[in-house]
């Protein structure tokens, strides 16, 4: 197929388009700076200027949908612009032109009411209840896409929870940092169990569901390792990987979330440059077990985790010690 993957100079928006030309399609990509993947061709401009959005989706038999404004704070009308306009956008100028699959590119947080979620399936998104601008806007985004869905325009939404791997400034390059400026407290005891995904399998996982979305069209699915951890062996492993000592000092998490909420408000009145230390969401996240059922998601996507989470973190040493050992030379 000719697929359009929308977010392609980030992280998994990269994996996903290799993936794809793995796979023998032939890939666009759509974001604002050149994506860097070989074997691709570049559409630049942004998903909230109908125009460049209609150039990129021309010609094209599928859209992978996931560029998307991502931060633990923002002016709120910019997570609508990006994250609900822009999927407006994409879906409106998929149907002009006949695009006929559609992969929407979720979050488990759109139905994360900051209560612990123990062997949970994908539940509807629900932006009433959802922690925060990102999770509000992406639930109703998707809400917005599986509301699209027709038999001549089939949607499938898939929500990878917590992509980690080599190159994430997300998530790891994040908790280094901290861990390094000794910044990244354990909340409570650090034993909450959640799920992650490493990069490799977020991307197989993804290009599973554009297989499959003439037969899974109109559904949701997580997507998981399916191998819950400790949070605390979650940290301990990047930051072992990266040479870094593990967090050892611990905050309750009520006082967590407290601070995250007075922070919160701060950074509406006054942003730093860089993301909050401490948000009200990210005090649940990290105290709060949030692990999935994954039997659905593998039987109708016809897919399985390649990569484990032991071979990730071996995997993520390997790419710390090459940059130790480019920075020697």
């Amino acid at each position: 197929m000719r697929v359009l993957v929308t977010g392609a100079s980030g992280l998994l928006g990269r994996a996903v388009a290799r993936e794809l030309l793995a796979g023998g399609h032939e890939v666009r990509c759509f974001q604002r700076r050149p994506s860097g993947v070989a074997g691709a061709s570049d559409s630049l401009g942004s998903v909230t200027a109908p125009d460049a959005v209609a150039r990129a989706v021309s010609e094209q038999d599928a859209i992978v949908h996931l560029a998307a404004k991502v931060s633990l704070a923002g002016d709120p009308a910019e997570f609508d612009l990006v994250n609900v306009g822009g999927t407006r956008n994409l879906l409106e100028a998929a149907r002009t032109a006949g695009v006929g699959r559609f992969v929407y590119v979720s979050s488990p947080s759109v139905a994360h009411s900051g209560t612990s979620i123990v062997g949970g399936d994908a539940l509807p998104a629900d932006p009433a209840s959802a922690r925060g601008d990102y999770a509000r806007t992406k639930a109703e985004a998707e809400l917005l896409a599986l509301a699209a869905d027709s038999d001549g325009f089939r949607v499938v939404a898939v929500r990878p929870h917590l992509v980690w791997g080599p190159g994430d400034t997300q998530l790891v390059e994040r908790v280094v940092e901290r861990a390094r400026r000794g910044r990244l407290p354990l909340l409570d005891s650090g034993a909450a169990l959640i799920d992650t995904i490493y990069i490799d399998n977020a991307a197989t996982g993804i290009a599973a569901a554009l297989a499959r979305v003439d037969s899974v069209h109109g559904r949701s699915y997580v997507l998981t390792n399916g191998e819950p951890r400790p949070v605390a062996e979650l940290l301990a492993g990047i930051c072992g990987a990266a040479g870094v000592e593990s967090p050892r000092w611990r905050v309750p998490a009520s006082v967590a979330r407290t601070a995250g909420s007075l922070i919160e408000a701060v950074w509406q009145v006054k942003p730093g440059v860089d993301e909050p230390p401490m948000t009200r969401f990210l005090a649940e996240q990290l105290s709060t077990a949030h692990w999935f059922d994954q039997r659905r998601t593998r039987a109708d996507l016809e897919w399985t985790p390649a990569v484990s989470l032991d071979e990730g973190f071996r995997r993520l040493a390997e790419h710390y010690a090459g940059e130790g050992s480019a920075d020697r030379s």
